[in-house]
């Protein structure tokens, strides 16, 4: 396993292809008025784009990156990609920052420097980490893995390597939301003596095992909303967990195809009431695309869900967590299960927040939040 510094060099070429392809962008019609109800909203959409190509500076947001230490660890003849930056404190805590799907690395950009160097950002030095921030294999600068089977067990492993064979941590901790909060959960059954806990928003849970115990009030909630969401908004899962190879062929051609099968997540899974540009800028958005669009990334990042769908391996049915786990929850995200089933897979839960504001995407919509939550939770773990 080795380790080499790392820095986005996008070529000319691949920007000017990109121009040419927006320029090209072969729009599909809308029913007048309906807006987002048929998935994106065409105007927006035909907004964002004209920004795309005339106005957004992929070279000022790519020099932002690469303003963040970034290194690719060889393992197992695969590259992973990560960001690390140092913390300043008396005893910095490695963290591992895990995303999701649709999103990427940069979804930490603002929570990387108030978590590696509190002082700075008017926190106490206490409560430094050891940040590194990968993309999960399969998205952004990392490799996509060309094997079957490379689902969460796959890609916690390799994760947990790179924190302890590539990196020399004895112990360290994981934080993660969506996909990067089932690899974090993985982790602590894979890793259980090197990890010093969990924090993820979404939890696992399991359920009574009496079929005729009647479900409790807020169970009942979490179900129907659980079942509308199946309803109305799990389609682009149906599909990647199926067929991704199909829709990838559109989506990694086209670029505006792209950035509405993405943005329309961002939209829908935060709180926004509805104006997307209320929470992210057009930049930022752009930013989270551009990723997946110079790196290719859709396919591989949609298997995800075909490898889980058809082989779990999260975390074995019985087994539970017991390393140390919190987890924090935003109304516009998942619906949180009932604390008494989540007990049921997790035996030490330390911290269990409900928040009244935000989404999926809490480290890019609320930072400060979540930075103040870490510390929180990992602050009782440093000794």
């Amino acid at each position: 396993m080795t380790i080499r510094p790392f820095t986005i060099e996008t070529p000319d070429s691949a920007l000017a292809d990109l121009k040419r392809r927006l320029e090209r962008t072969r729009w599909p019609d809308q029913i007048p008025g309906s807006r987002w109800d048929y998935g994106a909203d065409s105007a927006y959409m035909r907004e964002l784009a004209g920004y795309w190509q005339n106005s957004f500076d992929w070279r000022r947001q790519e020099r932002m990156l690469n303003e963040f230490d970034q290194f690719k660890a060889e393992i197992d003849g695969q590259d992973v990609h990560f960001v690390r930056r140092r913390g300043r404190g008396p005893n910095p805590i490695p963290l591992l920052l895990l995303h999701g799907w649709p999103s990427t690395f940069f979804e930490f950009y603002k929570i990387v420097g108030p978590l590696a160097d509190p002082a700075a950002h008017g926190g106490d030095p206490a409560d430094a980490f050891d940040i590194v921030a990968p993309s999960l294999p399969g998205y952004g600068f990392s490799d996509a893995p060309q094997v079957r089977g490379a689902g969460v067990a796959w890609i916690a492993d390799r994760l947990g390597r790179l924190m302890t064979g590539v990196l020399g941590y004895e112990r360290f901790a994981a934080h993660g939301g969506d996909w990067g909060a089932a690899v974090t959960n993985r982790l602590a059954v894979a890793f259980p003596r090197q990890v010093i806990g969990i924090h993820v928003t979404r939890a696992l849970s399991r359920g009574a095992p009496s079929p005729k115990k009647p479900l409790s009030p807020e169970a009942q909630q979490r179900r129907e909303r659980l079942a509308r969401f199946q309803r109305e908004e799990y389609g682009y899962a149906e599909i990647q967990r199926t067929k991704p190879q199909s829709l990838a062929y559109g989506l990694n051609d086209s670029p505006v195809g792209l950035a509405a099968w993405i943005v329309e997540k961002w939209r829908r899974w935060t709180d926004c009431g509805g104006e997307v540009e209320r929470v992210f800028t057009k930049d930022e958005l752009l930013t989270n695309v551009m990723i997946y669009w110079l790196s290719g990334a859709i396919n591989s990042s949609a298997r995800l869900y075909y490898e889980e769908f058809h082989q779990p391996t999260r975390v074995p049915k019985g087994q539970r967590i017991d390393v140390p786990m919190g987890a924090a929850f935003f109304p516009k995200d998942f619906a949180p299960p009932p604390r008494q089933d989540a007990e049921r897979v997790y035996s030490d839960i330390r911290r269990w927040t409900v928040f009244q504001e935000g989404g999926h995407f809490p480290a890019l919509e609320r930072p400060d939040v979540l930075v103040d939550e870490l510390r929180a939770f990992f602050q009782p773990l440093r000794s």
